[in-house]
């Protein structure tokens, strides 16, 4: 691994779905899910595929590799097309696989894809949480969990999909300091998953300080990512329902971009852009289908921390 890189990976595996869908075993706790009633689900999966297709050429294009998996929908996986949430990889050789809470989602985990990362980069241990669902303990990897590769913190929004046992076990094994705050919406329910409120990059943080509910901790936060170094992107909590806070940055030819939906980018003010392009190139997807299962461009992506062979 290019420890250049450390936060911005220069490649990731993807999953395409050939049946995509709203997951209905999701929408009671997913506020940015919605179902629409004026397709016809195979509409809805065709242009998903488009979207799925175009966003891996987009990305490919800028320089990134992008390991793509195909899933024919045949074990019932409507949001097969997130893998952030089932695995992890990280420096060192390390990949984590993780309880999932609906059970539909359990079967997302798939083989190939491990012995893909085994074959094609150095990897010295796999270690596996996934049966911690049946004592129904769940951590929803890197939906659950944002990482500061360079202090090697793991900021964690309460949530059922983010267990403190389970946190505390991984973040022992793996070497983070975890950083577990409550969270609300404007509506004051609690965010499912932090990589909607919350992305990391090298030279910039975004996040939604008004959705943590405790001022101390928000200020705690903070001030941990001003100490790191980042200039801090406060986002509000219309720019997060807009999926301004579901970013990854990444690699590429070029040097790093900032991959993002183009509602999310529509959705970023003026000093917002230019705080990220001072570091990273913009790149938008075009993913409206996808994002209506309540995940977007970062939750697309499982990016690969890992020292090719």
């Amino acid at each position: 691994m290019n420890y250049r890189h450390i936060q911005a990976p220069t490649a990731a595996v993807m999953i395409r779905p050939h049946r995509f869908n709203s997951n209905p075993q999701t929408t009671a706790d997913n506020a940015f899910q919605s179902v629409p009633t004026d397709l016809a689900p195979e509409i809805i999966a065709k242009n998903a595929i488009r979207e799925f297709d175009q966003a891996v050429k987009t990305l490919r294009d800028a320089g990134v590799t992008i390991h793509v998996f195909d899933d024919f929908g045949e074990r019932e996986t409507p949001d097969s097309v997130f893998p952030n949430n089932w695995f992890s990889t990280h420096h060192g050789g390390r990949v984590a696989l993780f309880p999932m809470y609906s059970r539909n989602r359990r079967r997302e985990r798939r083989i190939d894809v491990i012995e893909m990362l085994k074959q094609t980069y150095r990897v010295q241990e796999v270690i596996d949480y996934s049966g911690l669902e049946q004592d129904n303990l769940f951590l929803e990897g890197t939906g659950s969990m944002v990482f500061d590769h360079f202090e090697r913190i793991a900021y964690v929004s309460s949530s059922n999909r983010a267990d403190p046992i389970v946190l505390e076990r991984f973040c022992t094994m793996f070497g983070y300091e975890p950083m577990v705050f409550d969270t609300a919406d404007s509506t004051g329910s609690s965010i499912y998953h932090t990589n909607v409120m919350m992305s990391i990059g090298t030279d910039y943080a975004m996040i939604c300080l008004e959705s943590i509910t405790d001022r101390e901790r928000r200020d705690e936060i903070s001030l941990r990512l001003k100490n790191s170094g980042r200039a801090i992107i406060d986002l509000s909590y219309g720019q997060v329902r807009e999926f301004a806070g579901n970013t990854l940055e990444m690699t590429g030819k070029n040097g790093r971009i900032l991959a993002l939906s183009s509602r999310a980018l529509a959705a970023l003010g003026t000093t917002q852009r230019e705080t990220i392009e001072k570091s990273a190139t913009l790149l938008p997807l075009d993913i409206p289908t996808i994002e209506l299962a309540g995940g977007s461009v970062r939750c697309m992506i499982a990016g690969i921390h890992l020292t090719p062979r």
